[in-house]
Formats: structure tokens, sequence, C-alpha cells
């Protein structure tokens, strides 16, 4: 027999706990409950809850709570079959007619083997629930979102390209000494044409480009790189963009191992530092390019002097259509596409973009890439798809038997 102050010392310990708890004797009897479980089921005045008493009554109580359709009979729902389940652990969500949701676990007490009861604890998890259906059901609105943005940005970019098309043939035709000589209004005009049209051009290849990454990622192809020469491609393709800002452009990439990756990718990615640079770097301002190898990386760095980008603002701008404050209002034109390609493409190359710098007073672009190429077995590895790479408790139903008891700026 328990001594009085060992079932207070027990009655402790059940207030003490944050759910409803019921210990259950190896006779399926009550031995003791505290008051979470009593307000729970509202079971106060309507069962014997007194050490001794019959667990058959505080079952049949307790199930009259749940929604479980009693008719399953893949799940046990007379009394007696539930407590006959009381030897294993078990984990079930019951939901009450009241709308709650109750997490119950029972749990078998032994010693040295010996069965010496059961602990049952029940958890309110309505909120849990509630929230987890909000989170499933936003999820759902926003993949819809996006498969529809999807398809508006590549249809839009489609339909857009034809008259471009005929845009940039039309310029280049009036160009043509052969179509008469322009005046030099005529000319300052059609050169806004065409330098628009171009940019446009650029614009909708960022859109189609970042449409097709987010369905299947960027198809890159990999081969030995030199970073150098990889580099001085890269500024000369946008030299005439920095001369035509009035920014001056260095150079200095030491000599190094050849890198694993994709040179058009990468000359893409340092091509749009480059684009920014120009853009957002006053005239008489500097970019610079450098390079070195760092034991098993190549470290590259893309530095300006231009208006710089808030700190709290230096990883959002890697997320699509994301640009910081001072860029929007200073009426620099750009989509945010630019820096969310990058950062994809450095990253599928197995490396790390980061931006630093000071606000006013320029930005560093910090490209970290592994000089072997991404990790074997990484989705744009070749290699793996290689041939010889590596590649308890009985069903119950408690107290209220539950279904489903188991245990960039550009």
């Amino acid at each position: 027999m328990m001594s009085s102050e060992d079932r207070d010392r027990l009655q402790a310990v059940l207030e003490a706990l944050p759910s409803g708890a019921l210990l259950q004797s190896q006779a399926d009897e009550v031995l003791a409950v505290n008051r979470r479980f009593v307000a729970m089921f509202d079971l106060d005045g309507r069962a014997d809850l007194s050490p001794g008493a019959p667990m058959r009554t505080v079952v049949q109580l307790v199930r009259a709570f749940s929604t479980t359709d009693t008719t399953d009979v893949s799940m046990p729902h007379a009394p007696d079959e539930i407590l006959a389940r009381r030897h294993v652990h078990r984990v079930a969500e019951i939901p009450l007619t009241d709308g709650r949701t109750i997490r119950r676990q029972v749990e078998p007490l032994r010693r040295n083997s010996a069965y010496l009861g059961a602990l049952w604890t029940f958890t309110d998890i309505t909120d849990v629930k509630r929230r987890e259906h909000d989170l499933k059901r936003d999820n759902a609105a926003l993949t819809e979102l996006a498969r529809q943005r999807n398809a508006f940005t590549a249809a839009a970019s489609h339909e857009l390209r034809t008259p471009l098309t005929s845009i940039s043939s039309f310029g280049e035709l009036l160009a043509d000494p052969a179509f008469g000589t322009l005046t030099s209004e005529q000319a300052s005009f059609l050169d806004a044409i065409r330098r628009n049209a171009g940019r446009m051009q650029r614009v909708i290849s960022d859109l189609l480009l970042t449409t097709r990454m987010r369905a299947v990622g960027p198809e890159l192809e990999f081969a030995p790189v030199d970073v150098p020469g990889m580099l001085a491609e890269a500024l000369l393709d946008h030299m005439g963009e920095l001369e035509a800002a009035g920014v001056f452009a260095v150079l200095d990439c030491e000599d190094g191992p050849a890198l694993r990756g994709d040179r058009h990718r990468l000359r893409h990615v340092i091509g749009n530092l480059l684009e920014n640079a120009a853009k957002f770097t006053p005239a008489g301002g500097r970019v610079s390019i450098t390079a070195a190898p760092r034991g098993v990386h190549w470290d590259i760095e893309v530095a300006d002097t231009g208006i710089g980008i808030p700190e709290k603002y230096r990883h959002e701008i890697f997320t699509g259509f994301v640009r910081a404050p001072n860029a929007r209002s200073g009426g620099y034109p750009g989509t945010g596409l630019g820096l969310a390609i990058g950062r994809t493409v450095v990253e599928r190359h197995g490396g790390t973009i980061a931006v630093g710098g000071r606000e006013g007073e320029g930005a560093v672009f910090r490209i970290r890439l592994p000089i072997a190429g991404p990790p074997a077995g990484a989705p744009d590895d070749p290699s793996a798809d290689a041939p010889d790479s590596p590649s308890a408790g009985a069903p119950d139903a408690a107290p209220g038997a539950a279904s489903g008891d188991a245990e960039v700026t550009s």
C-alpha cells in the first residue's frame, strides 16, 4: 500500500505536469489524476476518480468526446479492447467533438520487466494543428501564385521578344549609311533606341532564365576554366558601359590553377556585377576586379566606389525582384534579378557570394569558388550519375480512441 506521504508526493508530481495526466494501475484501476485531466474532459462530479476506481467508466466518458467513427473495425472501441492494449507505448492525436485536438500518449510503467501500470498524458494541440493547417493552406496558395507568376513571366517575355527583335533590326538598318546620312540629333535618338532595346532584351533574358532556374535550375556545363582569361573577357564585354559611365576599371588577377566550372555562366555573374558597378558608380569613380587562388578555392572580388548597399539589405538583395532602397529611390533602372541569378549559379558551383563595403562609399562583392568544382553528387555535378558513384508496439485506441494511432540589385 502507498503511504499518505507517497500519495501526496505523487499527486504533486502529476499536478506539476503541463498536460492532463492519469496514472493507471496494473489492475486497470485509477491511481491518481491531475486537475488538468479533470477539466479537459469535464469529469468533475461525473466520474469516480478516486484511487482504486475502475478505469472502464473513465474510458467511456473520455471516449464520448472523440469524433472517431466507432464503426471502424480497424480501431478498438470497446473499453475492454482499449484497456487490453495498455502494455505498449502509444501516441495518438484525438479530434474532439468540440473542435479541440488532443495528443494522447501512453507510457507503460515497468520495473525489472514487471508491468506496474501506465501513465496517460493528454495535451491540447488545437492551436498547433490550426497553425499547421493554415501553413499548409498558405503554402498551397503560394505555390499556385508562383506557378502563375512563372507562367506569366514566360508568356510576357516571349511576347515581348518578337517586337523587340524588330526594333533592334530596324535600328541596325537605320544606322546603315546606305539608307541615308543621319543628323547628329537623329543619330543620338537612334543610339538611345538601340541602347534601350538592348537593355530590354537583357531584362527579358534574365526573366526567362529566372523562370527556367525556378523550374529545373540552371543548366551548367563543367569544364576547366582559366580564371584570369574569363575575368578579362567579362571586363572587355562591359568596357563600353564602364567607359560610357565615366568609370575607371582595373583588373588584378594572380595566376593559378584552372577552375572546374561553367565559363559562360561565371562570366555572366561577373558581367552582372560590372553592369551594377557602372550603373551605381558616379562618373570619375573606380571599379576593380581582384582574384587569387587561396588554398582549394579561387577568391574573386568586384569592388566599386558607388552608392553602396545598406547593411540590413545585404542578404535580401540576392532574392529575386528585391532592390535596396537607395537603388529604388535613386531612379536607377533594374529588375533585381541579376544578383539572384548570380547567387544560384555560384551556389551550384559549390561556392558562396556575399557583399560588403559601406553605404555611400561603395560595394564589395566577394565570390569564393572551389577549384575542384561542386562536391561529388551535387545537382549539377556530371559525375553524380556515373556508374561507380557511391550512391514497435501494437495498434491501439486510448481513452478516446483516435484514427492514425501510431508511433542583388540589377
